[in-house]
């Protein structure tokens, strides 16, 4: 995408000089430049303040991952790492999810909170709990085998939009 640019008065010269805005932050030698809008007509969240912005962490993906899936955050041998929540294990409770699609081994940013927008088929006011049939998934219906974990995910706001607002959940006895 062309970035826009404006005039900027040359010091040593004393004459104009063109300045691309920048559409991203390379930290701090980015300070006193101009902003623009990114690709999606947005800031980028680098540009942004600490603060401001989805509450995110870049981890490493455990496993494949699926744009909307669900993730469970764990210690890898002192690496946090993200892989598919899982209802029938207590242990892989839903702690955020994904907008991307890493393979194993990738970088993925891993959003804490929020609308988890990279989903479909949900029905708008339905209440959504992590699923015991697919990893990473959804059901409206909570899980009722001995050892499953229901967990509610949130509430879905569109055909493909979850106000993502997890518990801790608790295990089927």
């Amino acid at each position: 995408m062309a970035v826009n640019k404006f005039l900027t008065l040359n010091s040593s010269t004393g004459g104009m000089d063109e300045t691309p805005l920048l559409d991203s932050s390379a930290g701090v030698g980015s300070a006193g430049r101009g902003v623009a809008l990114d690709a999606t007509g947005k800031l980028a969240l680098n540009m942004m303040p600490t603060g401001v912005g989805p509450e995110l962490n870049s981890l490493v993906a455990y496993e494949n991952l699926t744009a909307g899936d669900f993730v469970n955050v764990f210690n890898d041998a002192g690496t946090p790492k993200a892989r598919k929540a899982d209802a029938t294990d207590g242990g892989k409770r839903a702690h955020g999810f994904v907008k991307a699609s890493p393979t194993a081994g990738q970088s993925v940013d891993v959003y804490f909170d929020g609308a988890n927008s990279s989903l479909s088929g949900l029905t708008p006011g339905s209440r959504y709990f992590l699923s015991a049939a697919t990893a990473g998934g959804i059901t409206t219906t909570p899980p009722a085998t001995a050892g499953n974990l229901v967990q509610y995910l949130g509430t879905a706001l569109a055909s493909n939009t979850i106000a993502f607002r997890p518990t801790d959940g608790v295990v089927v006895a």
